[in-house]
């Protein structure tokens, strides 16, 4: 079954800006295969909630059973991890997420976003000028990282977006 030290190594390689694929093994002593999967799928997602977008392979690595399956999941996170995505894109994808859903306003102000680029890859970062970044709720940051990822598949690589006030290098 998943121990805390799965999830405490897990957060390592997110912390270190890894792709991350998660890999169940010994899959041949298992039963009734279809009604697993969507049962171990469902556990595995509860316990890794910090990492939705991570796939998960099923396999058995001593009589070799969908061992075939891991490598191509391994180079897609590798190539998302490295992704470069144009700058217009970005903008486009993020205008389009703040017109769909506006940003909460604190004591009557509100968020703006001005322009936002991809500074790096390995992981995937992205610069995003505000108006004032103290506005920025965590709910809106994992909000607009979801319209990215899901804008632009990267799946099994961690994204992080970096906050900055207008003219703040």
């Amino acid at each position: 079954g998943i121990i805390e030290h799965d999830k405490h190594i897990a957060g390592y390689a997110i912390e270190a800006g890894k792709p991350v694929v998660i890999v169940v093994n010994k899959w041949d002593t298992i039963e009734n295969k279809d009604g697993a999967i969507k049962d171990f799928t469902t556990k595995i997602r509860n316990e890794f909630q910090f990492m939705p977008y991570a796939p998960i392979v099923f396999l058995s690595a001593l009589t070799k059973k969908r061992i075939h399956t891991l490598m191509p999941e391994v180079l897609k996170c590798y190539e998302n991890s490295h992704k470069e995505i144009k700058t217009s894109l970005l903008n486009d994808v993020i205008r389009d997420a703040y017109a769909l859903n506006l940003p909460p306003s604190y004591k009557g102000k509100r968020l703006k976003i001005y322009f936002s680029n991809q500074v790096s890859t390995n992981p995937p970062t992205f610069n995003i000028q505000v108006n004032n970044k103290g506005l920025i709720h965590f709910s809106y940051e994992r909000y607009l990282e979801n319209k990215i990822r899901e804008s632009f598949d990267f799946e099994g690589t961690p994204i992080v977006l970096q906050f900055k006030n207008k003219g703040e290098q």
